[in-house]
């Protein structure tokens, strides 16, 4: 049973509070769960150096092997995923850093980069800078591609730092 003081405090803090607007941009600054800016500081490689069809892999020391595991069979459940397909390295880059930021309450997300089918070298300059762009980030622990049937090696699966 409730008695009448906590009804009462109750009732005068509702009542001063404001509704949130959930469509609005504006003032909803409590919704962001990071208020940090995008991660900035990484570096372009134009030359690529990987081919579409090479698997790969990272990771920081003392990560759980059950975690790489999980990642490489897409064990992850619901990832968040961004396609890079039309995008110059540039814009793919800033994409990715935005990205990651919204997502940074998340585990685990997917980067879809592609193969470079249409490349002359049979090397893909956007999975290249993609690898080369997730080795500089701070919060990344891990990423692989994914399985075949998840976009092999045309995609990423990304293990992301808690979000603290």
């Amino acid at each position: 049973m409730i008695n009448e003081s906590d009804k009462s405090l109750f009732r005068s803090t509702v009542d001063h509070q404001k509704p949130l607007d959930k469509d609005s941009t504006k003032g909803n600054n409590a919704i962001k769960v990071n208020s940090d800016k995008p991660f900035e500081h990484y570096s372009f490689l134009y030359e690529p150096n990987i081919s579409g069809s090479q698997e790969v892999i990272h990771n920081v020391d003392g990560l759980s092997p059950k975690t790489l595991k999980k990642m490489k069979q897409g064990n992850l459940g619901f990832t968040p995923s961004i396609d890079l397909h039309g995008y110059k390295i540039e814009e793919a880059c800033r994409s990715l850093s935005d990205f990651i930021h919204f997502h940074s309450d998340k585990r685990f997300i997917q980067i879809i980069h592609g193969k470079g089918y249409h490349s002359d070298s049979g090397l893909s300059i956007m999975k290249s800078q993609v690898v080369h762009y997730l080795k500089q980030h701070p919060n990344v622990l891990a990423f692989c591609s994914c399985p075949q049937n998840m976009g092999g090696t045309g995609a990423v699966f990304v293990h992301l730092k808690a979000n603290v």
